[in-house]
């Protein structure tokens, strides 16, 4: 079995699952999220988004294919590229960090080690760039999947609470943690990013 790791563009963007490629909710603030939804082309909203940041500042997600087959991503990039980031009560994120958006395991991959492949692979693509950080905001109160990753599983993997809050807490987790990596730190990152589906979208009051 074949694990391949490359950076999402837009000659690959078709992998991303269906409901994926028309999620903005991070890539646009609430209201232009809305005003997508209701022209009905976010999907060319999130084609441009990709577009544009590819070319300001360089990958801005990863995706992870088994034999051939994509299997799960995630999607990362600077808090100045991701709107929605200022509408949560817990930003904004650290100057020397970028923010984790999203991600998922197909459920047919998990507990395969690909969860590990995907955030180290992001891990080592900050580091070439002279990110320290990888900071992200939790939902304390996680009950489905969603756009919004489960803290708790989060605090399992290693991300440490920087901005406490009741509901979205931000946290934080240093790179050179990331590279290094125990079975049981990867363990409990597969059942988090397995928890993660782009089915759905919470949104910040």
């Amino acid at each position: 079995m074949s694990r391949r790791l490359v950076n999402i563009t837009l000659d690959n963007l078709e992998d991303l699952p269906t409901r994926c490629r028309r999620c903005v909710f991070w890539e646009l603030d609430p209201v232009s999220m809305q005003r997508a939804e209701d022209a009905g082309d976010p999907a060319l909203e999130k084609e441009a988004w990709i577009s544009s940041t590819l070319l300001e500042w360089g990958s801005c997600g990863k995706l992870i294919y088994v034999d051939s087959v994509p299997a799960g991503f995630v999607m990362f990039a600077p808090p100045l590229y991701v709107p929605r980031s200022i509408a949560f009560p817990t930003s904004p994120v650290s100057a020397d960090a970028a923010l984790m958006m999203t991600a998922h395991i197909l459920p047919e991959f998990q507990g395969g080690g690909l969860g590990r492949m995907l955030v180290q692979g992001v891990a080592k693509d900050l580091t070439r760039r002279g990110v320290r950080a990888i900071e992200a905001f939790g939902d304390l109160k996680w009950e489905k999947p969603g756009c919004v990753m489960p803290a708790e599983y989060m605090l399992a993997v290693g991300f440490k609470t920087v901005r406490p809050h009741h509901r979205f807490p931000r946290l934080r987790l240093e790179i050179k943690s990331a590279v290094s990596w125990r079975e049981d730190v990867e363990v409990a990152l597969e059942r988090l990013l397995g928890s993660m589906s782009p089915e759905g979208a919470l949104r910040p009051v």
